[in-house]
């Protein structure tokens, strides 16, 4: 989109329309004390060609690792062509679409992002995103108080399975509501949801129940068995998901007999480049029977007056501006922009090309785990089954060995101790469609050396292991 700047006799133009001598002028109602006046330590301007190369210059400072890291942020291909259409400078530059007569092209992009997150997940219903996952899970669990009309308590069975930043999230989010969520331990063995915690609670009052699939181990959870003994003790199952993990397992709307009331995720992983931690999105989709609560907007297809499909925005109450704390969250300028991405990048994949990247993912993540469990001292911590992601523990400290790796440039996973220190020396990796075998050789022939370095010769430690 070009910039044309008003020229000198543009500007003297507007200023005699309007009668004022000079710009100067325009802004003698502000005393001069206030005005900053000369504007210090700025360097002198450069060229296009010279800001280009300090950028360029500067981006090279962070590298190109190799990355094994996931833990809710995952190096997924994106096709060329999803941010060649989303820079657009008709979507990049959009802002929330008021004004349906003008914003049409907008409207229309978010209804389809809609509908394909309803096909997705299996859900009757979908709002146009949030901010982001951990957000979305704090409005689903907002949502589940408000729309239980079983529950009259404000609590929430949440797994400490959870992505521990979600938690951190959701808990500073519905605080001050009163809302408490009580915490599920998982099962030291196969790294789910244990059962027996759950059933501890089997009769209280509660308001729903989380069910995260993938956990934040990577571990599928029995969703079918969590979401019948939800619905069995008058909650509301809330479904938190990865959206790539739908495109081949089991989704939220088929879970047990009567589905799950509510799904939320983060959509990175559809579109969303890795980019020093976002801009990201989330999502958020439910039941029709609970799609009054539903927070953000809803953009809806109609006819006009002479039967031409028009889009606008649907369901947004006027509450939402003015009830404060009693309305539905209002999202005003939701992520349209990384929506945009993940319309197209859907779009283009399809049914097909997304469970293909989610069986690669998967085979990947399975390469991955045989090749590091084939280093003295490193073994799988869970035995549940997983998806892409799985945690190891490691013959030496888990910190120690992830700062050796990045030392040379490889991104080796997620230190578990600081959230997880009864699991000891353990990290979670994860293997996306972009890893290839050398890639994965890589990694196993780097960890090899430095537990060779750290664990086998500690007293000949050199510098650069």
């Amino acid at each position: 989109m070009p910039f044309i700047p008003h020229t000198a006799e543009d500007v003297q133009a507007m200023l005699s329309a309007i009668g004022v001598a000079d710009l100067e002028a325009l802004f003698d109602e502000i005393p001069k004390g206030l005005r900053c006046g000369e504007l210090e330590g700025i360097p002198p301007g450069l060229s296009e060609m010279e800001v280009g190369r300090v950028m360029q210059a500067r981006a090279w400072e962070d590298g190109q690792p190799l990355c094994f890291i996931g833990a809710g942020a995952y190096d997924h291909h994106i096709p060329a062509v999803v941010w060649e259409l989303a820079g657009r400078g008709e979507f990049y530059t959009a802002y929330t679409p008021y004004q349906a007569e003008a914003s049409q092209g907008t409207l229309q992009l978010l209804y389809e992002f809609q509908s394909m997150m309803t096909a997705l997940t299996a859900m009757e219903v979908s709002n146009a995103s949030l901010y982001d996952g951990a957000s979305a899970l704090a409005e689903a669990v907002l949502m589940a108080v408000r729309g239980n009309r079983k529950s009259k308590s404000k609590r929430v069975l949440m797994p400490r399975s959870v992505h521990p930043a979600y938690r951190r999230v959701v808990h500073t989010i519905v605080r001050n509501q009163g809302i408490e969520l009580v915490e599920l331990a998982f099962d030291s063995a196969s790294g789910q949801t244990d059962l027996d915690a759950l059933a501890d609670h089997a009769g209280e009052d509660h308001a729903a129940l989380v069910i995260p699939q993938p956990n934040f181990f990577g571990v599928l959870e029995p969703v079918d068995e969590l979401t019948d003994w939800a619905h069995a003790n008058g909650m509301l199952a809330i479904a938190l998901v990865n959206p790539l993990a739908m495109a081949l397992l089991q989704p939220p709307g088929e879970w047990g007999g009567a589905g799950a009331d509510i799904c939320c995720g983060e959509g990175q992983p559809l579109g969303a480049p890795l980019a020093s931690g976002g801009p990201y999105f989330g999502f958020l989709c439910a039941t029709a029977k609970l799609v009054r609560q539903m927070p953000g907007r809803i953009i809806g297809r109609t006819v006009d007056l002479d039967g031409k499909t028009g889009y606008t925005l649907t369901l947004q109450a006027r509450e939402q501006h003015i009830r404060r704390s009693k309305a539905t969250s209002n999202i005003c300028t939701n992520q349209v922009l990384m929506v945009t991405a993940a319309t197209i990048h859907m779009a283009l994949l399809g049914a097909e090309g997304l469970e293909r990247a989610a069986l690669a993912c998967h085979a990947n993540a399975r390469r991955l785990t045989q090749a590091l469990c084939e280093l003295p001292g490193v073994e799988p911590v869970f035995s549940g089954p997983v998806f892409h992601e799985r945690v190891l523990r490691l013959p030496l400290a888990a910190g120690a060995a992830l700062k050796s790796l990045a030392a040379h440039n490889l991104l080796g996973g997620f230190d578990l101790g600081r959230d997880y220190p009864e699991l000891g020396d353990a990290i979670l990796v994860c293997a996306t469609e972009r890893r290839s075998e050398a890639e994965i050789e890589a990694y196993r022939s780097k960890l090899e050396r430095v537990i060779q370095a750290q664990v086998q010769t500690p007293c000949q430690l050199k510098p650069d292991w």
